[in-house]
């Protein structure tokens, strides 16, 4: 039942503490920049992980465009590899196996250089004789100028 007592109370509530509801648009500015700051704090090492994924993904095949080209220069025979193995494919003209430049774009920014030379290695340190020859091969990958991935070896007759 409503009474006149009740009636003032309703006024008084309504009018006391100046009755405006909502937010200032200062403390509505202040709650977005701590949004803000906790959502960059979620999303941080989702970004980071993806980033460090494609990185091991660079690696990855890096090491595999190494690993072809040291396989290909091991099976030529000895007198050819000298000849052979010492160029350069520049940016995005990385070649398979068949000598085909890759196009899938993984590979777009690969380079790779390979060069060998001739190595005398000692038969023994006190003994003047220049000993066993061996070509050095070196393979080096680069994704975007920067190296990704180095394999040497000693090839033998």
């Amino acid at each position: 039942m409503i009474t006149a007592k009740n009636i003032m109370i309703i006024k008084k509530m309504r009018h006391s503490g100046g009755g405006e509801y909502g937010f200032t648009l200062a403390e509505a500015m202040l709650a977005m920049v701590i949004l803000g700051m906790a959502a960059a704090g979620v999303l941080l090492p989702f970004s980071s992980g993806a980033s460090v994924q494609a990185e091991g993904t660079r690696s990855t095949l890096a090491a595999k465009l190494a690993s072809d080209l040291m396989e290909q220069a091991i099976n030529t025979p000895f007198g050819q590899i000298y000849a052979d193995y010492n160029y350069s494919e520049s940016q995005g003209q990385v070649k398979d196996l068949q000598g085909d430049v890759f196009t899938d774009p993984a590979y777009l920014n690969f380079s790779r250089t390979v060069s060998s030379e001739y190595v005398d290695v000692p038969i023994s340190p006190d003994v003047s004789s220049s000993g066993l020859g061996f070509i050095l091969v070196t393979v080096q990958v680069n994704y975007s100028g920067r190296e990704m991935a180095t394999m040497k070896r000693l090839i033998s007759e």
